[in-house]
C-alpha cells in the first residue's frame, strides 16, 4: 500500500463524481410538472371565463330557459325551426314565462337560450378537458408523485359542480319561482371559486421542485401564512354572501351609498313575504341581505389593512409586492362594489365586480403561497 504524504489533499487523483441534477426529494417524483402545470392554467382560465359567463347569464335572467338537463345530448343546440319550437314550448310551462315573461317572441328567447346554453357547453369542454389532461398524464406515467389524488380531486370538484348546477336550476322551476333559490346559487358559486382556487394553488406548487419548495418553507412566515389565510376565508365568505345578494336583485333595491335610501340599517329589514321564520330574512329580504353584504365589505377592508401592514414587513421582495397587490385590489374590488350598489346593478359594473372577485381571490393566494414558500434572494437581487 502506497504511502500518503501528509500534505496530500484528500482524494487527488481521484476522479471527482458528477454531481447529480437535482436533489433525492427530487430524484423520481418530477413527472411533467410543466406540462401539467400547463394544463392547470388553460383549466383555471377556463374555470374563470364559466364564473363571468355565469354572472352574465344570471344578470341577464338567462338561467331557466333550458328546462332540461341532458349532459350528453344537450350538447347540441336546436338546429331547425322545429327543433326551437319544442324548447320554447318546455319553457312556456315554466313559472318565469307565466310570471314574468308571457308573451315573449321566439327571438327574445333565444337571446336567453344561448346565453344558457353557452354556460352549459362551457363547463362540458371543462369536463373534457380535465379528462384527457388527467388520463393522458396518467397512461403516460407523468403523473408526479403525490399528485395523482389532487389532480383526480379536482374532477371530483367539477363533476359535483355540474350536479349542483341542475339542482340550483331545478329550483326555478317549481312553484311560483322566477329565479333560482338564492342559496344554491350561492353553493354553486362556492364551489367553482374552491375549484379556481385549488387550481390557482396547485399551478404555485408546481412551479417549483419537491425539493425547492421543502427549502423555502423552512423560512416560511407563518403569522403572515395565517393572517392571509383568514383573509381568504373572509374573502370566500363575502363572495358567497354576493351570490345571495344577486339571487335575489338586492342589489338593485336600495341605489344609495353610504346610507341605504337614507337609513343605516335598513327599515323592514327581517320582513319575509310569506310570514316565514325571521331567520330567512338573511337569505330572503333585499334589504338586510345588501345589508350585510356591505357590512362584510368593510370588515374585508379593515381586516386587509392590518394583513398588508404584516405582509409589507416581511423580508423577501417578492412576498412583499404580493400583499401590497392584495391591498390595491381591495381598494379597486370596494370601488367596484360602490359603483355596483350607485347603478343598480347595471350589467357592466355588476360583472367587472364579479370579474374583482376572481383577481382579488388569486391575489390572495398568491400572497399566501408566497408566505408558505418564500422566493429567497440574495441582497443584490433586492430583500429590502
Amino acid at each position: 500500500m502506497a504511502k500518503r504524504s501528509i500534505f496530500e489533499e484528500v482524494g487527488e487523483g481521484a476522479t471527482p463524481a458528477a454531481p447529480q441534477a437535482g436533489g433525492l426529494i427530487d430524484r423520481g417524483t418530477g413527472g411533467a410538472r410543466r406540462a401539467i402545470r400547463i394544463w392547470l392554467m388553460v383549466l383555471f382560465a377556463l374555470v374563470a371565463v364559466m364564473i363571468v359567463i355565469g354572472g352574465l347569464t344570471r344578470l341577464s335572467d338567462a338561467g331557466l330557459s333550458i328546462t332540461e338537463w341532458k349532459p350528453v345530448t344537450g350538447a347540441i343546440p336546436p338546429m331547425n325551426a322545429a327543433d326551437w319550437q319544442s324548447e320554447f314550448d318546455l319553457y312556456q310551462q315554466s313559472p318565469q314565462y307565466r310570471l314574468t315573461n308571457e308573451g315573449m317572441t321566439m327571438g327574445q328567447f333565444q337571446q336567453i337560450y344561448w346565453w344558457e346554453w353557452g354556460h352549459r357547453f362551457l363547463g362540458r369542454v371543462i369536463g373534457l378537458v380535465w379528462a384527457l389532461g388527467f388520463l393522458g398524464f396518467w397512461i403516460a406515467g407523468k403523473i408526479p408523485a403525490g399528485w395523482t389524488k389532487r389532480l383526480l380531486w379536482v374532477g371530483v370538484l367539477g363533476g359535483l359542480q355540474g350536479a349542483v348546477g341542475w339542482w340550483m336550476v331545478a329550483s326555478g322551476l317549481e312553484g311560483d319561482m322566477t329565479s333560482v333559490a338564492s342559496y344554491r346559487l350561492a353553493t354553486h358559486l362556492g364551489i367553482g371559486f374552491v375549484i379556481l382556487g385549488f387550481l390557482t394553488w396547485y399551478a404555485l406548487l408546481l412551479g417549483r421542485t419537491e425539493g425547492q419548495l421543502l427549502q423555502a418553507r423552512r423560512v416560511r412566515e407563518a403569522k403572515q401564512f395565517g393572517m392571509s389565510t383568514g383573509l381568504l376565508h373572509l374573502v370566500f365568505l363575502q363572495i358567497l354572501l354576493g351570490a345571495l345578494v344577486a339571487g335575489i336583485d338586492a342589489g338593485r333595491s336600495f341605489p344609495t351609498w353610504p346610507l341605504m335610501n337614507g337609513s343605516f340599517f335598513p327599515a323592514d329589514a327581517f320582513y319575509v313575504p310569506d310570514g316565514g321564520a325571521a331567520w330567512r330574512a338573511f337569505f330572503e329580504n333585499p334589504g338586510l341581505v345588501q345589508f350585510v353584504h356591505r357590512m362584510v365589505a368593510y370588515l374585508v377592508f379593515v381586516f386587509g389593512i392590518v394583513v398588508w401592514l404584516r405582509g409589507r414587513k416581511s423580508v423577501h421582495k417578492a412576498t412583499r409586492t404580493a400583499f401590497h397587490m392584495v391591498f390595491g385590489m381591495i381598494w379597486v374590488q370596494v370601488a367596484l362594489g360602490i359603483v355596483t350598489v350607485l347603478t343598480a346593478a347595471s350589467l357592466h359594473p355588476a360583472i367587472t365586480h364579479q370579474i374583482g372577485a376572481i383577481v382579488l381571490w388569486v391575489l390572495i393566494l398568491r400572497a399566501r403561497y408566497l408566505s408558505q414558500y418564500p422566493k429567497v434572494t440574495s441582497l443584490r437581487g433586492g430583500t429590502a
